[in-house]
């Protein structure tokens, strides 16, 4: 009888194509489905709660499987010997048949960090930005994104969505001396949508847009006028939130 499972990972995003599986494509979801092949001997197919763009990382991501295979928690030790060291399993749960990775979690958390002055052990890990910002028109610029639920501003063209609509819960900046984060928070992101949002309120911290034509932005819907160019690896899916209950332990 066929069950329904999810593994929670982690991984430094450098090397892949980004999170699901592409033809011809390294990606994270084909590493995790390679390894699962090898351990338990049978394919598996996996459905990933988030994707993540090439370059991009994730402290958090979920996805969810089906198997007549016994799954013990303990396999988690075995797997995490087969991958590759830029992926970690750090989670395996028993989920009801019918959840879905994706469309029942109820929130997700993105973070971008950037770094002031030159550091080598930061690259591809935070964007280097050597540039004189202005904290509080940027802090301003993102209690501003709380006030909007219509991101067509912020979706990269080509992106497939059939809806421009997200629910955002938090949006702030912290500032930690030569190191700054912009974290966001909602039900739903687009594609690009946090590099988008964070490349625009960059540019409100150097000065070169001010906040009302922020807010222009924000209100035209019209993704040609904001600022995309942010590197990928600054990005980090942080955090992948569902209700309580829904994940079960596993025997040993």
């Amino acid at each position: 009888m066929y069950q329904r499972y999810c593994l929670e990972l982690a991984y430094r995003g450098t090397r892949y194509h980004g999170f699901q599986s592409q033809k011809n494509a390294h990606t994270i979801q084909a590493e995790v489905e390679k390894a699962l092949h090898i351990f338990y001997r049978a394919p598996i197919a996996l459905t990933g709660a988030s994707r993540t763009d090439t370059g991009v990382h994730a402290l958090q991501n979920f996805f969810h499987f089906d198997t007549a295979l016994a799954i013990r928690s303990k396999d988690i030790y075995h797997l995490n010997a087969i991958l590759p060291e830029d992926i970690v399993i750090n989670g395996l749960f028993q989920v009801d048949p019918d959840f879905h990775v994706r469309f029942q979690a109820d929130a997700r958390q993105y973070q971008y960090a950037i770094h002031l002055t030159k550091n080598p052990f930061l690259q591809e890990l935070s964007y280097f930005y050597p540039y004189t910002l202005q904290q509080e028109k940027m802090q301003e610029a993102a209690g501003i994104i709380l006030q909007t639920t219509d991101f067509t501003s912020f979706a990269k063209r080509g992106s497939d969505q059939k809806s421009n609509q997200c629910l955002i819960q938090a949006s702030e900046w912290s500032f930690q001396n030569n190191r700054i984060y912009y974290q966001v928070r909602a039900n739903r992101f687009l594609r690009g949508m946090v590099r988008g949002l964070t490349a625009t309120m960059l540019a409100v911290g150097r000065e070169r847009l001010s906040l009302q034509q922020f807010e222009d932005i924000v209100a035209a819907k019209d993704a040609t006028r904001a600022d995309f160019a942010v590197p990928p690896h600054g990005l980090y899916l942080q955090e992948v939130h569902y209700p309580p209950g829904v994940f079960r332990r596993l025997s040993e």
